[in-house]
């Protein structure tokens, strides 16, 4: 058992008969009353996300998870196949446990949290940013650049992102796999 002081981004917990993952968290210590902790949690069992509060001091069942690097193979469908780098074992998992599933190239390495105790996968990290090549964008008009404006880009993936209007086709651009936004252009 721990308690509210262990809470950290990506810690995974019993709450509720389910298993949840820390998204976010904030300690609070109002000046009137007793302090707690705001929580972001991610059921890892359906995807969705619910805002908890817990009290200073309160006691939160760990899950205990090891982490293992994964290279991500194919998808087929809703099914998406990983192959471990050291013992090469394969997974599969579903298309509602991946965060970004639609930013996932071949070949990529992603981190997989497997809980000890029944040794089925918990969550998919995927690497901070993720460089992909634009496969189809509007050419865009000189000049018309007087403001932040930007274009709808399909990548190699299939993703759209907004970019801005100098990208072109063929460029590849570094994209912020939390938040699915283009980052930069990437210089080969």
């Amino acid at each position: 058992m721990a308690s509210t002081a262990d809470i950290r981004n990506g810690l995974c917990i019993k709450h509720n008969h389910d298993i949840y993952k820390i998204i976010e968290f904030l300690h609070v210590k109002p000046g009137k009353g007793p302090a707690f902790v705001r929580t972001k949690l991610k059921s890892l069992t359906n995807g969705k996300v619910l805002d908890n509060t817990f009290s200073a001091g309160h006691k939160i069942d760990v899950v205990r998870v090891e982490t293992h690097t994964f290279q991500f193979l194919y998808a087929e469908g809703t099914e998406f196949y990983f192959m471990n780098t050291e013992s090469f074992e394969q997974i599969t998992l579903n298309k509602d446990v991946l965060d970004a599933p639609d930013l996932l190239k071949e070949g990529t390495n992603v981190m997989v949290q497997i809980n000890t105790e029944t040794d089925l996968p918990l969550s998919v990290d995927m690497p901070a940013s993720i460089i992909l090549e634009v496969t189809y964008t509007e050419p865009g008009v000189k000049g018309n650049t007087a403001t932040n404006a930007t274009k709808p880009a399909k990548v190699e993936t299939g993703a759209s992102v907004n970019v801005p209007l100098f990208i072109n086709e063929g460029d590849k651009i570094k994209i912020d796999t939390a938040s699915g936004a283009y980052m930069e252009r990437v210089k080969e």
